[in-house]
């Protein structure tokens, strides 16, 4: 099925899960259904897995696709967080495979950040731009509401779960060297991976509750007494991890629900800077489904096209 990207509020919200290495679809879903959606920033990483677990709506999006096809800095960010808004998510759990940069962190071990630094080189953080800024607070980039309930699900597993960290976003698709992996030890960060950057950026724009589910598959290379970090010993590992996973998703999911208390459904309340006058009519067009909330879209079938004119500093 494909969709159109004008959509409007879905009367039963979704959780959307992002799965990432490994996890490719999800378990227990009834009244399965895979869409397609059309978004104004292209394609999304595959078509959404809409299901039913129990009572709730879920939203599940292959992050590299099936088959696992895209590469970190090849994913389209954007389309996949639009797709999201767009079919009525409200909650997003990404699940993440991740090196660990810290002794107690151990292969196996779980993870739910609470921050991200991005070390990313070649990527488009944000929707906005091209005539309307906006500036998306930052400083807490994880809903601290879903996080809890994420941490309580995690809990229930036979895991070990170390709540809060930094999480590391490096370009990929090759592993650090150990020159990297020291000198991010060094700034205090927990674990590291290559796909969370700008996915937490993106879900705060789009007003989304967003939380992470690191999964850890090795020690990176800073190790001196294991392994250096291998497709092979990610695989291993990440194919346990998946298991676990997936078991948190089970739990997780019907705890999820209406209403959220939590800041996240307001964050482009005051963040638009751009007078609403000077919208270019085609980004405002582009941009209806994060604004419209906020500047009624009534008039835009009214307004002529702006005209480009020269460079204005």
């Amino acid at each position: 099925m494909t969709d159109s990207h004008r959509g409007a509020a879905h009367p039963d919200p979704a959780i959307g899960v992002i799965g990432g290495s490994g996890l490719y679809q999800m378990d227990g879903l009834t009244d399965v259904r895979w869409r397609r959606v059309r978004t104004p920033f292209g394609d999304p990483s595959d078509e959404y897995c809409e299901g039913r677990l129990g009572a709730r709506r879920v939203v599940f999006l292959p992050r590299h696709g099936r088959g696992h096809r895209l590469m970190p800095t090849e994913l389209p960010f954007r389309a996949n967080i639009w797709g999201l808004k767009f079919l009525g998510v409200e909650w997003v759990v990404s699940i993440s495979a991740v090196g660990s940069l810290k002794e107690e962190i151990r292969p196996l071990d779980l993870v739910v950040p609470d921050q991200f630094f991005d070390a990313t080189k070649r990527r488009v953080g944000s929707f906005f731009g091209e005539g309307i800024v906006a500036h998306v607070g930052m400083a807490d980039p994880v809903c601290p509401d879903l996080a809890g309930v994420l941490e309580k699900a995690a809990r229930e597993t036979a895991a070990t779960v170390h709540r809060g960290g930094t999480y590391v976003c490096i370009e990929g698709p090759q592993f650090s060297t150990k020159a990297e992996s020291r000198i991010y030890r060094s700034w205090g960060v927990d674990v590291i991976g290559m796909t969370n950057v700008p996915e937490a950026k993106l879900a705060r724009e789009a007003e989304l509750c967003y939380a992470t589910l690191a999964l850890a598959t090795d020690y990176d290379v800073w190790h001196d007494t294991h392994e250096t970090v291998s497709v092979e010993a990610v695989v291993q590992n990440l194919m346990k991890n998946v298991e676990t996973a997936k078991e948190v998703l089970r739990r997780v999911i019907p705890t999820v629900g209406p209403p959220r208390a939590c800041g996240c459904p307001d964050l482009l309340k005051n963040a638009v800077i751009t007078a609403p006058g000077a919208f270019p009519l085609a980004t405002r067009r582009r941009l209806d489904l994060l604004l419209s909330k906020y500047f009624p879209p009534a008039d835009l079938a009214k307004r002529p096209a702006a005209k480009r004119g020269g460079r204005r500093g």
